[in-house]
């Protein structure tokens, strides 16, 4: 083993490798893109937790945030002002607003701000000097997405309420907040001073109150939590508070969460370059036989002819990662572009050292890996085979045994690297199996495919096609190869096609016909009837209006929820205690509604006791209630004490108002409560008329455009989709690298099979006409593999995971495919241009010498 890499093996090696430059070239290009994908994202991801580390104040924008939802107690306002420092209020809430100067109306995020808030960071603002003159002159700052939507700028008027105030600057950045967030709730910020004025904070009115604080200096935070967390139990009320340490954390986690996910996607072209490692080596390999034979003829020992090719392996393993690091630390400027409107920060980008040094690492590492198989069955080779050659693949030179070793280590490797960039062995372990599923599958597929051709070959076909596909299952054909690569890649992009469609044709509620495309809520008892009557003035149907409830739950089987929240062995979901209910009553179940446990009871009375309610299944899941268990509810200030009559079955999927907790009639009637009016209207700008109309006869009462949320909802998911299909899109490069590569690693034998044809009297455009052949069928194989299996996992993802039933659009199908093939026929007819121009004296005379 000494003389393992002797001087001789490098030489070797060097001269070996300067007369097959080509087919090695391409072996390096099979993982320098899985390489590029890997440190681009790991890269990003560095830089992105750097800025974020650097920015962690102006992400709250303060040192501490209180919030509740209802007005300071005068406890919590006495202890805030002894806290000190500097403070500044928010009052948010959402509601509708108008521009009078031309009608449009939109269902917005109002803060009413008063104080220097952000007191780290900017409001960034159009003009800059909006962002403090807005408090002082009482003008209004808008979203720039609102006023770009709605063709408005900074001079015009934007209606609050009952307030009309001048638009006074447009906001393009809020610290800590990212620009997806506008498409939810375009922001609009208003003086404090001007709240009351605007006359939209009711009874029954769902508002944030938050109170933000700068110190001067650092302050230990785990006194003050302490004293909020006793005071939250001392007022029976939620106080929320959140500190610089821990918006950190929970955004970091959120992006950690992000880059993992890329990361395994970047992982997967990776492991397609490692495949077409594996493949190119192969055949590379193979025909490397009869040279490692004869140097064992010459007394060369079997280590020291293995040692020629795995230098070769890993020298070139090294280039390619090299190349793909720097590859992949240019990409990493891109997405930024991909990936900013999610992110609550402008990432710095840096140069990541981890993420040049994992590159270099995992390029080699995966190269020798996956090397190792036929590497291995080469130090096999006796000499022997110089004179005689291999009828099978050289791999099967090695036993059972010692390819189950190697395999072992492949999934080794793939579950230390999986651990590694997600830091958790059990997702490691989880995205492991997983591939090996995929993989095993494709495999399965393409093995039965070539079985399939073999055994039911079409003898009446004309002879090129019948050549053509032939090529797919002789002797070192890569059609297993291209299957597995170009599949996974398919596989991949096409289930996120499918999913995204399958979720957009769930949420296309605005297209059904009869279906209710319009909500109007925080309706005030007295506004209810001349709501209705407008409604009517329209002419758009009454399909539902239903009074709603603000309730608590106090305690449940006798036990207060304060109490069960605190104990680590409840098995109650801490979110469904804490939460706060809106309820309504009637004395009937409606059609989205069906009853599977318990009897429903229309009608009770307080007065003789405990009153049945009906929960829904989901929230009963979570509280674990079963028939008959006791609950007490806090509704603003008044105990009522109830118990489960009934289970539901809920749609929460229709676009009406649905509760987890149903009551009888009799017992809420005399609560503090607002409507909900659910209706349909026939057309968008039917629906943009009685949303104007309700806005300048009752300003507090805000509106759901569902077509317009279907919109932002189609938006936003486009964006993810974009961002995550552009990462997907690698292993689709790969695999036609993959493709690239095994045309050039089996040239010669290709050049020699083009010449035996051409003796035999085969013309020029025959030869082409075959290998076309063969590249449409490897095109179609292939995507026909990935979509089946795309098909599978998308309806197993919509059948389990969406509860939905998936029908796949034949035209992802259609246009993949053809997508696919055409490519795949491209880049095989380009890299075998040389081989039916050669001419048989040309290959004689190479064989020759």
């Amino acid at each position: 083993m000494s003389s393992f890499f002797s001087s001789w093996s490098w030489k070797m090696a060097w001269r070996d490798a300067r007369s097959n430059k080509k087919r090695l070239f391409v072996y390096i290009s099979a993982i320098i893109i899985g390489v590029a994908a890997q440190v681009a994202i790991t890269s990003f991801r560095d830089s992105l937790n750097h800025t974020i580390n650097n920015q962690s104040k102006e992400l709250l924008g303060a040192d501490l945030e209180i919030e509740t939802e209802q007005p300071f107690p005068d406890t919590l306002q006495a202890y805030a002002n002894a806290l000190g420092g500097e403070q500044a209020f928010i009052t948010e809430f959402p509601s509708m607003i108008l521009f009078p100067s031309n009608g449009a109306t939109r269902l917005s995020n109002i803060r009413a701000l008063e104080g220097a808030f952000p007191f780290y960071g900017t409001l960034e603002t159009e003009p800059v000097s909006a962002a403090e003159q807005f408090k002082t002159d009482r003008s209004a700052l808008v979203d720039q997405t609102l006023l770009t939507q709605f063709d408005l700028g900074v001079g015009d008027s934007v209606k609050v309420g009952e307030v009309t105030f001048p638009i006074g600057g447009a906001i393009t950045k809020v610290p800590g907040e990212a620009a997806a967030a506008a498409m939810v709730g375009p922001r609009v910020f208003i003086p404090r001073a001007m709240l009351d004025s605007t006359k939209l904070v009711q009874r029954g009115s769902r508002v944030e109150y938050k109170r933000y604080f700068k110190f001067q200096q650092d302050r230990d935070m785990a006194p003050i939590e302490a004293k909020l967390d006793s005071l939250e139990d001392e007022l029976g009320i939620d106080i929320d508070y959140e500190t610089v340490e821990e918006r950190r954390e929970e955004i970091g986690e959120a992006v950690g969460n992000l880059g993992k996910f890329l990361n395994l996607v970047g992982f997967i072209a990776l492991l397609l370059g490692g495949i077409g490692v594996a493949s190119s080596i192969h055949v590379y390999i193979n025909q490397k036989i009869s040279t490692a034979s004869v140097l064992r003829c010459f007394g060369a020992s079997s280590d020291q002819t293995m040692s020629i090719f795995l230098i070769q392996a890993v020298v070139l393993g090294f280039l390619g990662a090299l190349t793909g690091t720097i590859l992949g630390l240019g990409i990493q400027y891109l997405l930024p572009n991909l990936v900013s409107d999610f992110l609550p920060v402008q990432v710095e980008l840096t140069v990541s050292w981890l993420a040049i040094a994992l590159g270099l690492f995992t390029g080699t590492g995966v190269a020798l890996v996956f090397a190792l198989l036929p590497l291995l069955a080469l130090r096999q080779a006796s000499p022997l085979y110089a004179l005689r050659t291999i009828e099978e693949s050289i791999t099967s030179l090695l036993s059972h045994k010692v390819k189950f070793l190697i395999y072992a280590v492949v999934a080794f490797t793939i579950f230390g690297y999986a651990t590694l960039l997600t830091d958790s062995w059990k997702v490691g372990g989880l995205f492991t199996l997983g591939m090996i599923a995929a993989f095993g599958l494709l495999l399965i597929v393409a093995r039965l495919l070539m079985k399939v051709v073999k055994r039911y070959f079409p003898d009446h076909w004309p002879y090129v096609w019948r050549q053509g596909l032939a090529n797919l299952y002789r002797p070192n054909n890569q059609t297993a190869t291209l299957m597995l690569s170009l599949g996974l890649g398919m596989l991949l992009v096409s289930t996120l096609y499918f999913s995204q469609d399958m979720l957009m044709e769930e949420l296309d509620f605005a297209t059904r016909e009869e279906a209710p495309n319009l909500i109007f809520f925080d309706i005030q008892p007295d506004q209810n009837e001349g709501l209705n009557q407008l409604l009517d003035e329209e002419g758009l149907p009454l399909l539902q209006n239903v009074p709603m409830v603000t309730m608590r739950l106090d305690s449940l089987r006798g036990r207060s929820s304060r109490a069960i929240s605190e104990d680590t062995t409840s098995k109650v979901r801490g979110w469904a205690l804490q939460r706060e209910y809106r309820s309504t009553y009637r004395d009937s179940l409606v059609s989205s509604e069906t009853l599977v446990e318990g009897e429903w009871t229309g009608k009770a009375d307080p007065a003789r006791g405990a009153v049945p309610v009906s929960a829904a299944r989901e929230i009963a899941e979570d509280l674990n209630l079963e028939i008959g268990d006791s609950l007490t509810f806090d509704v603003q200030g008044v105990s009522v004490q109830a118990y489960v009559g009934s289970i539901r079955e809920v749609d929460f999927r229709r676009v009406q108002p649905n509760f987890f907790m149903l009551f009888p009639t009799g017992v809420l009637e005399q609560a503090p409560q607002i409507y909900v009016t659910v209706t349909r209207a026939p057309s968008q700008q039917v629906s943009a008329e009685m949303q104007k109309a309700v806005v300048q006869a009752y300003p507090n009462i805000s509106a759901i455009d569902v077509s317009r949320i279907l919109e932002t909802i189609n938006q936003f998911i486009d964006k993810i989709s974009f961002a995550i299909q552009f990462m997907a899109l690698f292993s689709i490069l790969t695999g036609l690298i993959v493709l690239a590569s095994s045309v050039a690693t089996s040239h010669f034998q290709r050049v020699r099979e083009s010449v035996l044809l051409r003796t035999m009297g085969a013309s020029k455009k025959q030869i082409i006409q075959i290998l076309s052949v063969e590249y449409l069928f490897l095109g179609l194989l292939s995507a026909l593999t990935g979509l089946t299996l795309s098909v599978t996992a998308s309806w197993l993802l919509g059948y389990f995971y969406f509860d939905l039933v998936f029908v796949p659009s034949f035209w992802v199908i259609i246009v993949g495919t053809m997508l696919i093939t055409g490519l795949t026929i491209l880049i095989g007819m380009i890299n075998s241009r040389s081989i039916y121009n050669k001419t048989p004296l040309e290959v004689l005379r190479a064989e020759t010498t």
